[in-house]
């Protein structure tokens, strides 16, 4: 019986020390989505060509609350927006702004623009960079930012904290309802008026020949840690080593 005892009071004890040391092993890389706007948020995330949708693509996200779940250990790509205005009517789904095809889960779908965008490549090259910025080449929607925790080398909060919406130009504004309601939106110059050098289209569409406009430079004095035109300075796109967590924070 002693023998019996000693036994399995070493195994008990190689167990606890498994377990600590099974606890002491830092967790993957989460992505937590929090809304501090006054209203219901719908984020929505789209990954890039050949990555795998994460949380069905998309999921209501009530006032001052916050959503965090794990991503891929391997390489992912994509992006994330917030969804506003959004309405269960008579069966069918809908948002004002963002909006997937009138689906709650947007399964991989892209949403309609104007819209506050966060990128991200994850879990690349040779020092586990997680890569991140915020673009408002689209418009904007909602002020966003993204906030990495516990990385290693260049990582800084971007995005945008100012709310456009109180001061973009007329000829910019998106009304939702269309025409009388309130301003939900801000269009980009190419969006608003559609030509190749506002959409860096064609032969804008280089580093030399795509410039900054009225309208971005509008956006880039608000928000300067955004992009905000196609071939705006690629160095607002950080590297961040190993970070422990990213937080996309929607209002502020």
């Amino acid at each position: 019986m002693k023998m019996a005892t000693l036994f399995f009071s070493a195994i008990s004890a190689t167990f606890l020390i498994l377990c600590t040391f099974c606890q002491a092993t830092p967790p993957g890389l989460i992505l937590t989505l929090v809304n501090n706007c006054p209203f219901t948020v719908y984020p929505a995330i789209q990954p890039n060509s050949g990555f795998p949708v994460l949380e069905k693509g998309g999921f209501p996200l009530s006032t001052l609350t916050h959503r965090s779940f794990a991503v891929p250990n391997q390489h992912w790509s994509g992006r994330i927006w917030g969804r506003t205005g959004c309405t269960h009517t008579n069966g069918k789904f809908h948002c004002a702004t963002g909006d997937c095809n009138h689906q709650l889960e947007c399964n991989g779908l892209g949403g309609a623009t104007p819209v506050t965008l966060a990128q991200f490549s994850l879990h690349h090259g040779h020092n586990d960079f997680s890569s991140y910025g915020v673009s408002l080449v689209d418009g904007f929607n909602l002020p966003m930012t993204v906030t990495p925790h516990e990385g290693k080398g260049v990582c800084p909060v971007v995005g945008c904290r100012a709310n456009i919406l109180n001061t973009c130009p007329a000829k910019l504004q998106v009304r939702y309802p269309v025409g009388h309601g309130q301003v939900v939106a801000c269009r980009s110059g190419c969006e608003a008026f559609g030509t190749d050098e506002l959409c860096c289209r064609n032969h804008y569409n280089s580093p030399q020949t795509c410039r900054a406009s009225s309208f971005s430079e509008f956006f880039k004095h608000a928000c300067p840690a955004t992009y905000t035109y196609a071939h705006d300075s690629p160095s607002l796109m950080h590297e961040c080593s190993s970070p422990r967590e990213l937080k996309v924070i929607f209002c502020h």
